[in-house]
Formats: C-alpha cells, sequence, structure tokens
C-alpha cells in the first residue's frame, strides 16, 4: 500500500529521545537512525496495525509507548514512528506520519515544507 502525504515541520524533539534511547531504537530496527524525523501530513487517519514493533515504555522507564513500523520512503529502508500512551485516546494525531531513517531525508531528497512523498507499507 502507498501512502501520500505533505511534507511538514514537526516539534524537533526526537534528536533529544533518540540521544537517551539510541540503543534501544537501534535494537527495534537495527538501524542507527538519523536524529531527526520527516513529518508526513496525510489527508485521512493512518492506524498502524496492532502487531507492529513497539518500543515500550516499560523498557526505558519512561511514560510514552512508540510503535515502530518498518515502511519504504524512496526505496529506502525507514520506519514509521508513533508514539502513544495507554488507554489515552485523542493524544497523537494519526494522520501524521514520523519517518525515521539512518539519513537526513529532507537533505538527501532536496525536500521542502509542502512537497508530497509516498510511503510505501505493507498491508
Amino acid at each position: 500500500m502507498i501512502l501520500t502525504g505533505i511534507v511538514r515541520s514537526g516539534e524537533n524533539n526526537f534528536s533529544y529521545w533518540l540521544s537517551k534511547l539510541e540503543s534501544y531504537y537501534t535494537a527495534k530496527t537495527g538501524m542507527k537512525l538519523f536524529p531527526g524525523t520527516l513529518n508526513v501530513h496525510l489527508n485521512q487517519v493512518y492506524e498502524l496495525p496492532s502487531e507492529t514493533l513497539c518500543l515500550r515504555k516499560e523498557e526505558y522507564g519512561g511514560e510514552v509507548s512508540v510503535k515502530i513500523m518498518p515502511c519504504r520512503i524512496f526505496g529506502r529502508r525507514a520506519f514509521i514512528l508513533r508514539p502513544y500512551r495507554d488507554n489515552v485516546e485523542g493524544n497523537y494525531d494519526k494522520r501524521v506520519l514520523e519517518i525515521a531513517t539512518d539519513i537526513r531525508l529532507r537533505d538527501a531528497f532536496h525536500l521542502e515544507e509542502g512537497d508530497v512523498v509516498q510511503i510505501e507499507v505493507q498491508d
């Protein structure tokens, strides 16, 4: 399945979390991630499958868990990251995909605000 969305700025806080949790993310993804994500806004909600990888808050002593779903962008291996809190609805916009990989996607593919990108996911 191909998801199409628009590049938008995010909160710029993944570098902070990666500095604290890099070993967890590397173990889950098998990849040393770049300290930043590409935020892609879809025009509809996208629910991650229930069997998605997860960095659970209990694993690192935090308050937020993160679903980690493999995907591809520009033919590159990448991951959709979606933070969530147990039993809390509406915390995070499910139309937003945070894409993490080993490079800064904005630089590598000359992406700017408003550019349209496609993310390939498994059904």
